[in-house]
């Protein structure tokens, strides 16, 4: 079978998309004080969506933080509700990318300013659904960030966080979701 020839089928000729220079995920920062949100009545898509489907099981894209102190011990938070220790993380709001979104999640949650340093992988599946205290069902697919802390006071600004503390490879208690240890701790 004859495949179509590209230079001589105007049809199959490619467009350049170089006019769009997007940053590298290196260069993404976030600035003290940057108000992320996306709607006036700062009611997330989440929780709208949970309004009108109910503790159904839904599909969540959602982002998570690897951020490692200086001995390569893991930051984990300590969820207000009870729930098991987590990486920073959280929901993807409508018309938020997935590094805005962690910026956002982990200043929230932990009170730090990161930069991306890159991704580790994206998770889902199975494995990945969640059953809230509430009775909410979710099934996340996660993008893994690698992150660095730029600054910030380590408070956390929402009552979803008890408490973040660093933990070893060895001593870490076990996690809400199923990451690959060898991925949580990659870079040391």
């Amino acid at each position: 079978m004859d495949r179509p020839n590209r230079k001589s089928n105007p049809a199959m000729k490619r467009r350049s998309t170089a006019s769009h220079k997007s940053p590298t995920i290196g260069q993404l920062q976030t600035h003290l004080g940057t108000n992320v949100s996306l709607h006036d009545d700062n009611e997330s898509y989440i929780s709208r969506l949970r309004k009108k489907v109910g503790s159904g099981l839904i599909l969540s894209p959602s982002v998570a933080a690897v951020i490692h102190d200086h001995e390569g011990k893991l930051l984990l938070q300590e969820k207000s509700s009870g729930e098991a220790w987590s990486l920073p993380a959280g929901g993807i709001e409508l018309g938020e990318s997935p590094q805005e979104a962690i910026v956002r999640e982990v200043m929230e949650e932990t009170g730090y300013a990161v930069c991306i340093h890159s991704i580790l992988g994206v998770f889902g599946g199975r494995s990945f659904r969640y059953t809230y205290p509430s009775g909410d069902h979710v099934e996340y697919v996660v993008t893994l960030f690698q992150c660095k802390i730029i600054g910030g006071s380590g408070v956390p600004t929402d009552s979803e966080t008890k408490s973040t503390q660093y933990f070893g490879r060895h001593d870490m208690p076990e996690l809400a979701l199923p990451y690959p240890k060898d991925d949580l701790f990659r870079a040391f």
